[in-house]
């Protein structure tokens, strides 16, 4: 397997890994299928935010990326991470190798902070991130709703070590 950074033509494949995971219910709060202009903005070169790809035999098995965690400059250090992978590689360590990545290159593009927030069912994706060194740090009560039904979701943050 390769983790590479995403480009063009991984586009479909990404919005297809995504749009599953947005099906699954068990994810994201969004609800909305996406197309692939909205995933090919990921990609901007000007873009301060990396967007890799887990590969095997020329198909994409899953994605990672940083986005903005906030606005305002006091945050610049800090960015926020999702990892969407196919149902294929589930639980063969590609979410492992994938986050891994997305770790070391988050430190080597210059963040201090990685967070992000999962639901607390989602057990694999809190056994991922305390695996590769996470930590809970709080829940989020009621945080967002699907379907009408509030969901809870825990607050996870990874230090890099830079300006620690």
């Amino acid at each position: 397997m390769q983790i590479r950074y995403a480009k063009k033509s991984d586009i479909p494949a990404i919005r297809d890994i995504y749009n599953a995971g947005i099906a699954s219910g068990t994810g994201t709060f969004e609800t909305r299928p996406r197309k692939n202009k909205e995933i090919s903005a990921w990609l901007k070169v000007d873009n301060l935010y990396p967007l890799l790809v887990a590969e095997h035999n020329a198909q994409v098995l899953g994605f990672a990326r940083l986005f903005e965690y906030r606005p305002r400059p006091c945050y610049a250090g800090i960015a926020e991470f999702s990892i969407y992978l196919d149902d294929t590689a589930q639980g063969k360590g590609t979410g492992t190798q994938l986050l891994s990545e997305l770790l070391s290159t988050a430190t080597i593009w210059g963040f201090h902070k990685v967070v992000s927030r999962i639901f607390t069912f989602n057990h694999a994706s809190r056994a991922l991130c305390k695996k590769l060194g996470f930590r809970e740090v709080g829940i989020y009560e009621k945080h967002g709703q699907i379907d009408g039904k509030w969901l809870d979701v825990v607050i996870v943050e990874y230090l890099t070590g830079i300006n620690s």
